[in-house]
């Protein structure tokens, strides 16, 4: 006996119609039956073998009427075919019709069944053929009217041709649902790829990759807070258009975001004209680093705002500087919210430590906290600042500035950046290249020759 796994359950189809008739083969396995059972005469196994086809394809016809097309029913017709095949002692004309038939059932099963079902109507036909001899040795009698053999070859042809119109019906519907999902696929990737510039990446991948539940959870973790602003913005915000103003907030934006995504930090969120990151999770590479990846991206976003400010003085008002604030501890990170709506961001005294240190530095400086101090002292040199009194803080609070390495007289210098009234000058030599020294050279000695002379004429107008 053969055993064949059921396929996952599926909710049932509408009724099979007419018109979509999955079995045409226990049809003329019936038409077949009742022909033979007429030219019978009173064998009783000859009586007793076609009218059970018969009934039993009737049966199963009526079954898959009102159920779904499944392996067990697809095995019972390959079943009586095999049995009407093995009882006709392979009669050749009859055979190579209902052999055919079976061969497109075969072809419409599921690939993994195939062999089963194949060894499964070999053995049914061996069987029934020996049944056949023992029981009528001279073989079963075939209609001998050619009308009637006729009819049976073309009624198998028919099946056939009807196999393969329900497989191309069948293809037709799957190429449409194949578009329809692709359409579909198309429009989620679309929304999704819109929806997820609002999301950091470190939130966004791990759920697209993994498709975990998603539910109101946080923990406790160790984490490098990054606070920071541009000082002077409000200020500055009346004095703009409201158009200028936006581009200036963009440029601002897109700078900085870019250095927060370069570093690896999570942008948590923006907040006015200032942004909030933090490193440590979900990816964290231990605290000690996690504090120096956010010094340094500090630093360089403290360095990209000198390149900004050259931007903005094209625009026709003067630059502005960003303070940032950081502290490191334990803070609590997750998704806070309801069910219905939740933010992934963080809470704790760390949070609360670095806003405070970021709103009580000057323009241009860098506050780390005491614990941020211990992990990055090694790596970037910083002066003690004085003791801060913060909002929400009983005591005063140490703190640390950090120098800026380019400046510091132990490394080769790579920015200049001076301002004066009527005097701006800022290079940037890690953006210029060897063949743009001789212009520049140029041009510095065309200013100096110009400052020399302007000198002169100060002097000589001098009474």
């Amino acid at each position: 006996m053969l055993f064949f796994t059921s396929p996952t359950h599926k909710p049932p189809l509408e009724p099979t119609t007419f018109s979509n008739l999955e079995y045409p083969e226990l049809f003329i396995l019936i038409i077949i039956s009742l022909l033979l059972f007429l030219q019978a005469d009173s064998a009783v196994f000859e009586y007793t073998l076609f009218l059970s086809v018969a009934i039993l394809s009737f049966l199963l016809l009526l079954y898959t009427y009102f159920r779904q097309v499944s392996l067990y029913t697809t095995a019972l017709s390959v079943k009586l075919v095999a049995i009407v095949m093995g009882s006709l002692q392979f009669s050749p004309i009859l055979a190579i019709g209902l052999a055919t038939l079976l061969c497109i059932r075969l072809l419409k099963t599921q690939s993994y069944a195939r062999l089963p079902l194949v060894l499964f109507a070999m053995l049914s036909m061996v069987v029934w053929y020996f049944i056949s001899i023992q029981l009528r040795p001279t073989g079963l009698r075939l209609p001998a009217n050619l009308g009637i053999t006729s009819l049976i070859l073309l009624l198998s042809l028919v099946g056939v041709v009807w196999q393969f119109a329900q497989l191309q019906r069948q293809f037709i519907e799957q190429r449409k649902i194949g578009e329809e999902s692709r359409e579909r696929v198309a429009t989620m990737v679309s929304v999704i790829s819109k929806l997820i510039r609002f999301l950091p990446p470190q939130l966004w991948q791990p759920i697209t990759k993994s498709n975990a539940p998603i539910s109101v959870t946080n923990k406790r973790a160790k984490l490098s807070v990054l606070f920071s602003d541009i000082a002077g913005f409000t200020e500055l915000s009346d004095a703009l258009s409201p158009d200028t103003l936006a581009e200036v907030l963009n440029l601002y934006m897109e700078s900085m975001t870019a250095i927060a995504k370069r570093h690896g930090a999570v942008l948590d969120k923006f907040i006015g004209d200032g942004l909030v990151c933090f490193f440590g999770e979900p990816h964290g590479e231990g605290s000690r680093q996690d504090a120096i990846n956010c010094v340094a991206m500090a630093i360089d976003m403290r360095r990209e705002m000198r390149t900004l400010r050259h931007q903005w003085r094209l625009l026709g008002f003067e630059g502005l500087y960003i303070r940032i604030g950081i502290a490191t501890g334990y803070c609590h990170v997750g998704n806070f919210g309801s069910d219905s709506r939740m933010s992934y961001t963080l809470i704790g005294r760390e949070v609360n430590l670095a806003a405070r240190l970021e709103a009580a530095a000057q323009k241009g400086e860098i506050l780390i906290s005491e614990a941020t101090y211990d992990y990055v002292c090694h790596e970037y040199e910083c002066v003690a600042a004085a003791l801060q009194p913060l909002k929400g803080f009983d005591e005063e609070v140490s703190a640390w500035q950090v120098l800026d390495p380019d400046m510091s007289k132990q490394q080769h210098s790579k920015w200049v950046d001076h301002d004066l009234p009527g005097f701006n000058l800022h290079l940037n030599f890690k953006d210029i290249k060897n063949y743009d020294y001789e212009v520049i050279r140029r041009h510095l000695s065309q200013a100096l020759e110009q400052m020399e002379k302007q000198e002169g004429s100060d002097h000589d107008a001098e009474p």
